[in-house]
């Protein structure tokens, strides 16, 4: 009798958020959510900071212009807490409709922002809650970091054993190894949008992250699912009060993938200013054909010539302790020898 190997249809988002608007774009997630569901899937990704949408004004003005217009502000007033009823609401949506869901937000968290996503089961549970370990360039100014307990695979019963990055923690060769060793199955690669600084940054366009995406499959053998936000022409309008801003982004910028673990690509993009979701069968049967080749965690690798340093523990900003009771006590012998 023949082994069988789990297969399910997974979701990828393409799509504009209701930009700096908290309550519109979870509207906008919970219909995304019911309409993978309805499609027949049990896995959705969404876009890195997808809700409140990605914070693109850092990369058109300076600091002190951003702060002037308002979008500090707002980006942080519209940005999304855990213990928030908007938050229940996603988690209700993913129960409701029994799918796996990996959303894209900025997470605020006392006062402080994070690139963060979040992982949540059908049950309406979390999985796991991450942060980006290192935001890249001048979203320093904005998110603060996460840690090596984020760098994390978790084994699920409805998609394998699932994983997720954001962004160009894809181009950090550590990180994905520390990913890649853990067995990871189903990888989410959540992109913000590839419109910004086109054509003059090629690093930040669509052709060098989309291979970026389609090397992690290869070198992982897994699945990459890679959603994508899309800048629209009302973000654009609102970012851009000059010329030369206007000079620095357009409308469009989706290029949402899914890759199979050979790379090979298992959806039709969608033009890059069209929002919807692509969809794929994923068969995990074909992840142990892809390792036989080369599983650079495993057979593949050479530990005795390089290997990797992690340190997985959360980072405590603070720690608590309290002395022994005697030693807050004062030594009276001591006071009367003197």
């Amino acid at each position: 009798m023949g082994i069988t190997h789990p297969k399910f249809k997974a979701a990828v988002v393409q799509a504009a958020p209701v930009w700096l608007d908290l309550e519109g774009t979870v509207a906008k997630t919970i219909r995304y959510i019911e309409e993978a569901a309805s499609e027949g899937a049990r896995l959705i990704a969404f876009p890195e900071t997808w809700i409140p949408g990605y914070p693109w004004h850092i990369w058109v003005g300076t600091p002190a212009w951003t702060i002037a217009k308002g979008f500090v502000q707002r980006y942080f007033d519209n940005s999304l807490s855990y213990d928030s009823p908007l938050t229940r609401k996603i988690a209700e949506a993913a129960r409701d409709n029994q799918i796996t869901v990996v959303l894209g937000l900025s997470e605020r968290d006392g006062g402080s922002l994070y690139i963060a996503q979040w992982l949540i089961g059908p049950d309406g549970e979390t999985i796991a809650k991450r942060r980006k370990l290192r935001p890249t360039h001048v979203e320093r100014t904005v998110f603060g970091e996460g840690d090596g307990s984020h760098i994390a695979v978790h084994e699920l019963a409805d998609v394998g054993r699932l994983g997720a990055l954001c962004c160009w923690e894809h181009l950090q060769p550590l990180t994905k190894y520390a990913m890649y060793a853990q067995n990871e199955q189903v990888h989410v690669g959540a992109w913000p949008s590839f419109s910004m600084y086109e054509p003059f940054a090629h690093a930040l366009g669509w052709e060098t992250n989309n291979a970026v995406s389609k090397v992690y499959a290869v070198e992982g053998s897994c699945f990459v699912l890679a959603p994508c936000g899309v800048i629209s022409q009302e973000m654009v309008d609102e970012m851009c009060d000059t010329d030369d801003k206007r000079s620095l982004v357009h409308a469009g910028g989706g290029h949402a993938v899914i890759y199979g673990p050979d790379g090979s690509p298992l959806a039709q993009k969608l033009p890059e200013t069209e929002e919807g979701l692509i969809c794929a069968t994923l068969d995990l049967g074909a992840i142990g054909v892809a390792k036989n080749a080369a599983d650079p965690a495993g057979h593949y690798s050479r530990p005795d010539v390089v290997r990797l340093l992690f340190n997985n523990k959360p980072s405590r900003r603070v720690e608590h302790f309290t002395l022994p009771h005697d030693a807050l006590e004062p030594d009276l012998n001591a006071s009367a020898e003197r």
